[in-house]
């Protein structure tokens, strides 16, 4: 039985200016009750043009144009008392339903036969680390777009006397890379806000998104209840991780694990959700429907390109209506129709 565990956790490396990153290992182990440690991964650099970029600082995120080449450094950590062998390549990724997807094995797509790994293998001593590099060269004639891809190390335990189910080990880091000869372009507008009761009464809360931009999004964030009956108040709870929206693509995120003695409002609901140096805020007055249904919140202010619009129609459309009253008025003073 093969065992697949991929944590994209890491610190990334771009072309140009760097600084250097704290330590941080991502590892990954197995479920069959192997003994196996884990092996760590981390990139040594972060660019200074993405050093206030949060997500910059998990994945290999970049924009280039065609014909570039960049080199990322990384380190790879036997966390274990025994020698590992690991192998180290890039291998498909994409997003669906919402979700960065990883492809099976070396699966390739573009962006991994743009990338190379050296040394393609590394022999590790307990507790040893190592340093590799990834090159990825993009082609003159590439076309625009974004394009998803991963950098692993992989680690194979075959069976032995003891266990006869072997493992695989992968750990690694998301690569999200744009192609195009102008700027990037990153955003997203926060649509609608639900309050919703499961059948047994646990209250959550859904927020709709659209990605208007064209580049990726890993959203994430926080809601806080304010303002509730008796002027209650409701700690700050994370939204749930794991939602990828594409380029112009639309989705939800939520935040579960409310407390389901929560009373049903209303409330005046604060979210901020950010996907990198993208964030967003709506406030919305919300109440909790009974067990099993779901509430439309009345959004009261929102951040955003979307809302501004919203806004900017709605003072046209007033400037407009005060433009023809006064040529109306005019008219009537000098007597015409």
């Amino acid at each position: 039985m093969q065992q697949l565990m991929a944590v994209a956790l890491a610190v990334t490396v771009s072309a140009g200016a760097f600084f250097c990153v704290p330590a941080a290992a991502v590892s990954a182990s197995s479920d069959d009750g192997l003994d196996a440690g884990y092996i760590g991964f981390r990139l040594l650099e972060a660019p200074v043009v993405r050093r206030d970029d949060p997500r910059a600082l998990k994945y290999i995120v970049d924009h280039l144009k065609p014909g570039t080449t960049i080199e990322r450094r990384f380190e790879v950590a036997n966390q274990s008392d025994t020698g590992r062998e690991v192998k180290l390549y890039a291998a498909a990724a994409k997003i669906a339903k919402n979700r960065f997807v990883f492809a099976d094995g070396r699966t390739p797509n573009a962006l991994s036969e743009w990338t190379s790994v050296r040394p393609g293998v590394m022999v590790l001593e307990p507790w040893e680390k190592a340093e590799a590099k990834v090159t990825i060269r993009v082609p003159k004639e590439a076309a625009p777009g974004e394009r998803y891809a991963v950098v692993w190390a992989q680690n194979e335990t075959p069976p032995d006397a003891r266990h006869n189910i072997g493992s695989i080990m992968r750990v690694g880091t998301r690569v999200y890379l744009d192609i195009s000869d102008s700027g990037e372009y990153a955003d997203f507008r926060i649509t609608k806000l639900v309050a919703r009761r499961d059948k047994e009464g646990r209250p959550s809360v859904v927020a709709h998104v659209h990605n208007t931009g064209k580049r990726a999004l890993d959203l994430q964030g926080k809601l806080r209840l304010l303002d509730g009956p008796g002027g209650l108040d409701s700690p700050n709870r994370p939204v749930t991780q794991g939602t990828t929206l594409p380029p112009g693509g639309r989705g939800t995120v939520s935040v579960d694990g409310l407390d389901e003695r929560l009373p049903a409002g209303p409330w005046t609901a604060r979210l901020e959700l950010e996907s990198g140096t993208v964030k967003h805020t709506l406030s919305a007055r919300l109440t909790f429907p009974a067990p099993g249904g779901t509430s439309l919140a009345t959004i009261i202010t929102a951040s955003g390109p979307g809302f501004w619009y919203a806004s900017a129609g709605v003072l046209a459309t007033c400037g407009a209506g005060l433009s023809l009253m006064s040529y109306r008025r005019r008219r009537a003073s000098t007597g015409q129709a």
